[in-house]
């Protein structure tokens, strides 16, 4: 065939397909807007579909919807194809046919574009125009890493707020001991101290008994189901546990009241309540020391930080033995509230 015919075969093929696809004669800017149309419309379709089938067809309906996908994408690259043809974007060697036709990308059509133009100044302005009409490839979000990292910028924010609160929070541990200070000074004391490790309350009792009751006026009251030690220097903080315990159940009337348990809204049973204080190594409080109190017939003074010193039945034991001394921190230590002993100066 000449190189005439072969120029009549195009020209002709050119023809045939403006009849065959309206599409050609639109813009490459319009064909792409009309083809990301198609696709929202299929895919509120298949959205659509998928929402009413039931369960026995569900997997008929995802294989339509496939089908549909795959139709509307083969139904674009041939129209991107015939407008190649139709506007003198195929290359004159390009001999593929439907069957070898891959997918024609804006990419692959801004790099025939760029061949087919003169590249002659008078025709660059031209060819910059034609740039600007097709459409730029754009990189295809990561919804995933956008949300990682919007996340670890909401962590970040959270760290920061919490370090500014904190360096804008009073330091409580220091204002604690700064204010003991004073007050050691003021009374003339000093703090001797106890190892944290649960039995605080009662080491600092037992130090205090053998500091301030060498000599003791008025005989202990000791509980009379208490059968271990009696004497100050064979006691140890299991045997203030015992005692206490004993006299609470002894005389649980006048402790019930303060059994309350704020978790449950209900009174702590006695027996239970003594059981773990001889047994294991939870922390003393006010029961205990209203105890002791009675049974070694003195007053127990507590000093803390911010509020006036409590002293434990004060009217009833103020002439008896005499008064021991403790100090209470709640901010200085790592394990929470803590006791320790006071002496004198």
């Amino acid at each position: 065939m000449t190189e005439d015919g072969q120029k009549m075969t195009e020209d002709e093929q050119k023809r045939q397909i403006s009849k065959s696809d309206p599409q050609v004669s639109l813009t490459f800017d319009a064909l792409l807007k009309k083809h990301r149309k198609e696709k929202k419309d299929l895919q509120n379709q298949i959205t659509g579909m998928k929402k009413q089938a039931s369960k026995s067809k569900r997997k008929q309906i995802n294989n339509r919807c496939i089908e549909l996908e795959e139709k509307l994408k083969l139904d674009h690259e041939q129209e991107l194809k015939n407008w190649k043809v139709a506007n003198n974007m195929i290359d004159e060697n390009d001999e593929d046919d439907n069957d070898n036709y891959t997918e024609i990308t804006p990419e692959k059509l801004i790099e025939q574009l760029s061949l087919s133009q003169d590249p002659s100044p008078e025709k660059t302005s031209s060819k910059n125009d034609n740039y600007a009409a097709l459409p730029q490839p754009t990189r295809r979000r990561n919804r995933q890493r956008e949300k990682l990292a919007k996340r670890e910028a909401e962590i970040q924010r959270i760290k920061e707020e919490a370090r500014k609160e904190a360096y804008e929070q009073p330091d409580l541990k220091k204002i604690e001991q700064e204010t003991l200070e004073k007050i050691y000074e003021i009374k003339s004391l000093k703090q001797v101290d106890i190892k944290p490790d649960g039995h605080c309350l009662f080491a600092s009792i037992l130090d205090q008994l053998k500091l301030r009751h060498s000599n003791v006026q008025h005989p202990y009251c000791f509980p009379q189901t208490y059968t271990k030690n009696t004497h100050i220097n064979d006691l140890d903080v299991y045997d203030l546990r015992s005692l206490a315990a004993c006299h609470i159940r002894e005389h649980s009337n006048d402790f019930t009241p303060y059994l309350f348990d704020e978790s449950t809204m209900s009174l702590k049973d006695v027996n239970q309540y003594t059981k773990s204080l001889e047994e294991t190594a939870c922390w003393g409080g006010d029961v205990e020391l209203m105890a002791l109190s009675n049974i070694f017939q003195c007053c127990i003074a507590i000093i803390s930080s911010g509020k006036s010193t409590i002293i434990i039945n004060e009217d009833k034991f103020k002439s008896m033995n005499p008064e021991l001394k403790l100090v209470y921190y709640k901010h200085s230590y790592a394990l929470g509230e803590h006791y320790n002993s006071l002496h004198d100066i």
